[in-house]
């Protein structure tokens, strides 16, 4: 208790020291106002009060100021002042400004606000265009805290998150600032310098608060929200908008603001609904006022969030610039509630100075090495926004906490707590050492446990484990072990690995494996067991093939330099062929019947389809993200991917020292993929693939390539441009030359969105086209239709699709239900 009290003491001493200029904000009524600007006038140096209406204004030398205070629908106010000596107290009451359409007439068919939007529309690129460059400061503060949450989710206990949660069940779970320096270059270079990051209650942590992430320009035709958002002022903007005027004021310049109300043409639509303010003439945005819902930002767990922008006029540059942002959020899930504010400051711009792309490289954010090491002294004199009562006590508690729950005697009690074995442990496990930061324990997973199928029968599973972290994740060791037993072949196997994270800049592993297992013959493993189970108990339809595999194998993995990524590996494998040894089943069908273990013949009952053998297989792969964007952080690298380049994956693979010398081999392949937006239209997904065999004539089955094929009808894949979901798993496999192609545009809303109805489903329409070729073959040819989003209120889970299959005229055509919680 004392060690708190000097805490608060010293905290508000040091705020005390450091504020400047400093005070509080109120209304008419004395109520305080949050979120107003607060600038020395005509320069961009400035600040913002916080939730309780206070604020600081940190300025170093004493003279005569004029300090301008705006609030959105409240008249501004310049208030000049003296100052010979700090700290000085600079109290403000605001008045409401008084919003009216005066004389215009506001036609019900064409309100006013139509023609004033057009006009902000046909200027939207030449206003975009004034700012070629810019540096500046900028603050950030993100803050998340739970209103309400259950003691228990899904009879698992919540407990106090950390020490966030009172007694009340709610409290702060997140709480960070970030003080950095940014860049930015027309019409879409941004980097940052973060010189200052801090986590409530993580001494060592870094802020994923970001310039990059909270930069909506509502000069574009959309804002990335989650979804691709389209702007009030968007070229097409008419087709998703209605607007009205709410009225007009006159700011303290004697521009006339016009304030337009936004209102949705559909309910599902990616768009805002809110305000906008409009300068007359100038049609410059002078502020935004908008909110948008979790399902039309495609965030399901998020039931509102609130966008508000401050703009400031620069006389010299003739611009009007972003000087403050706030991003309010509620959500729900599982029976927590919660709200969240993000707000963002920007400060001493300096545009158009001669910045090129030069200036850029992939580096988007990097951090100082000590960033994250700064005290309160420096907090207390550089943050532009005041802590609130509320936030103060959360960094006292949750540093007060982080010193507590990070000592040996503290760590050692918690883990005697949580080694205890208990009845409901016997599925899984975990002796955990805190301090020493390892754990190891077993599990058996529920939905795994029990499987079947025709080769094992019924089989059960587990999984063992141990991990140790070295640097806070960034070295860490890991040892798993999967052991499985087939009741009807009467057969224990096992099979482990034993990983090696060196470091998290290039992150590079190191893998040791080993063991005996039973493998489908496909390496992308097609069919997930779960599903057939189901197939072949209750429909008699056992697609899965396997063959038993003994194995040790050495991979290494390592970014080399930016946006290439090494990968290699070499085993010694012996493979030997499996048989059905059961043919139960719950539904047997008269006329029906398993098929057998071998994939090149399903009447080859006790016919194995390749030698028992053994081999080994050597493979060298890269990827190359093009483009690739990245974090920097003082000791980890975190990349970005960029939507603008395609990712290309190439690949050698070798089978040499065979016991059969015809199951010699070699392959070359390569492939090529993207995924990103249309603007509005949606997000379109490709991927090419292709391929070459050499001494291949004779191989051994399961070095083919298999192409992935789908005889269930259900999956549980996100996108389908990996799979034929039309085509049998092994009829297409190759050892020549192959290519295949997939392609799926996801419209997110944009077509069903405008149908009566229809749009009240928030349903998307999905188009996918997909082709195999190689020779002596036929192309295989598939065509689909799908409904995606498919569910009840956040839980959308499920989607729908109708296929058809060519291959030298109509094959056949299917339903596909995909399941996405999986």
């Amino acid at each position: 208790m004392q060690k708190q009290l000097l805490s608060i003491l010293f905290l508000v001493f040091t705020t005390l020291v450091s504020a400047q200029i400093k005070g509080n904000i109120t209304d008419q009524n004395n109520e305080p106002l949050p979120f107003v600007n607060i600038l020395i006038e005509n320069t961009y140096k400035g600040t913002t009060s916080n939730d309780d209406g206070y604020y600081e204004l940190n300025i170093s030398t004493p003279k005569a100021y004029t300090i301008v205070f705006s609030y959105l629908g409240y008249k501004t106010v310049k208030q000049e002042v003296n100052i010979t000596k700090f700290p000085y107290q600079l109290d403000m009451s605001l008045v409401e400004e008084s919003v009216s359409l005066n004389e215009v007439v506001v036609d019900s068919e064409n309100d006013p606000a139509n023609d004033i939007m057009r006009q902000a529309i046909v200027n939207r690129e030449a206003n975009l265009a004034k700012i070629e460059s810019f540096r500046a400061d900028f603050y950030s503060r993100g803050l998340l805290k739970i209103v309400d949450a259950p003691e228990k989710i899904m009879g698992q206990d919540v407990g106090d998150l950390g020490g966030a949660l009172d007694s009340t069940r709610s409290g702060i779970i997140y709480l960070s600032e970030t003080i950095s320096k940014i860049q930015f270059l027309n019409p879409d270079k941004l980097k940052e310098k973060i010189t200052a990051s801090k986590v409530s209650g993580d001494s060592n942590g870094f802020s994923f608060n970001s310039a990059l992430d909270v930069d909506y320009n509502f000069y574009k035709n959309t804002i990335s929200l989650g979804n691709e958002i389209i702007s009030p002022i968007a070229n097409n903007a008419f087709g998703y908008y209605k607007y009205k005027l709410e009225g007009m004021f006159y700011d303290d310049r004697g521009n006339l603001i016009n304030k337009i109300k936004v209102i949705p043409k559909r309910k599902n639509d990616p768009v805002f609904s809110g305000f906008i303010y409009i300068i007359e003439d100038q049609w410059d945005i002078y502020a935004v006022e908008l909110d948008i819902s979790g399902p039309q930002a495609k965030i399901p767990m998020v039931d509102i969030i609130s966008l508000q922008q401050s703009f400031s006029y620069s006389e010299t540059n003739d611009i009007w610039a972003v000087i403050s942002q706030s991003m309010d959020l509620k959500y729900a899930l599982f029976g927590i509630e919660g709200e969240g504010r993000f707000t963002a400051v920007y400060s001493n711009y300096e545009f158009n100075a001669g910045l090129t792309r030069k200036d850029f490289t992939r580096e988007i954010v990097s951090y100082e090495k000590e960033a994250n090491k700064k005290d309160s002294l420096f907090w207390n004199a550089i943050r532009p926004v005041p802590l609130t009562s509320e936030e103060r006590t959360d960094y006292i508690k949750k540093d007060s906490i982080q010193t507590l729950r990070e000592s040996k005697p503290y760590l050692d009690s918690i883990d005697a707590v949580r080694n205890k074995f208990k009845i409901g442990n016997v599925f899984g496990y975990t002796y955990q050492n805190s301090h020493k930061d390892y754990r190891l324990g077993f599990n058996i997973p529920i939905l795994s446990t029990v499987q079947f199928n025709t080769v094992q029968g019924y089989t059960v599973n587990a999984n063992v484990f141990y991990s140790k972290n070295y640097d806070d994740y960034n070295r860490y060791f890991r040892v798993n072990g999967d052991i499985q037993y087939g009741f009807s072949d009467d057969r224990l196997r096992a099979q482990g690995s034993l990983t090696y994270k060196f470091n998290s800049i290039s992150n590079s592993f190191l893998m040791l494996s080993g063991g005996i297992s039973a493998e489908q013959f496909s390496p992308f493993k097609p069919i997930k067991p779960i599903i057939n189970s189901v197939s072949t108990l209750f429909f008699e339809d056992n697609y899965i093939k396997l063959y038993d595999k003994s194995f040790v194998a050495l991979n290494y993995s390592e970014e080399l330099f930016n946006g290439f990524r090494l990968y290699a590996g070499m085993s010694y494998e012996r493979r030997k062929a499996l048989f059905n040894t059961t043919d139960q089943t719950f539904f047997n069908e008269e006329n029906d019947a398993y098929t057998s273990n071998n994939p090149l013949n399903e009447t080859a009952f006790g016919i194995a389809p390749f030698q028992t053998h053994n081999i080994i297989k050597g493979n060298i792969d890269a990827r190359i993200n093009f483009g690739q964007e990245y974090l920097s952080y003082p000791d980890a690298k975190y990349n970005v991917s960029n939507d603008d380049y395609p990712t290309l994956y190439l690949g050698y693979e070798t089978g040499f020292g065979a016991t059969n010398n015809d199951y010699n081999f070699g392959q070359i392949k390569a492939s090529f993929t993207q995924s990103f937006n249309i603007k509005d239209k949606g997000r379109l997904v490709y991927n090419l693939k292709g391929g070459t065999f050499y001494n291949a004539e004779n191989i051994a089955f399961m070095d083919y390539q298999h192409f992935n094929g789908n005889l269930t009808h259900v999956s549980t894949e996100g996108n389908y441009t990996n799979v034929f979901n039309n085509l049998d798993y092994y009829s297409a496999s190759t050892n020549d030359t192959y290519f295949e192609g997939h392609i799926e545009h996801d419209f997110n809303g944009f077509l069903l969105g405008k149908l009566p109805l229809l749009n009240k489903l928030n349903f998307n329409l999905v188009l996918g086209a997909h082709v195999l070729a190689k020779p002596d073959f036929k192309p295989y040819q598939e065509y689909s239709i799908g409904l995606d989003n498919i569910g009840w209120g956040k839980w959308k889970f499920l989607r729908v699709d109708y296929l058809r299959s060519y291959q030298n005229g109509f094959q056949s055509d299917a339903v596909v239900f995909g399941l996405k919680f999986f």
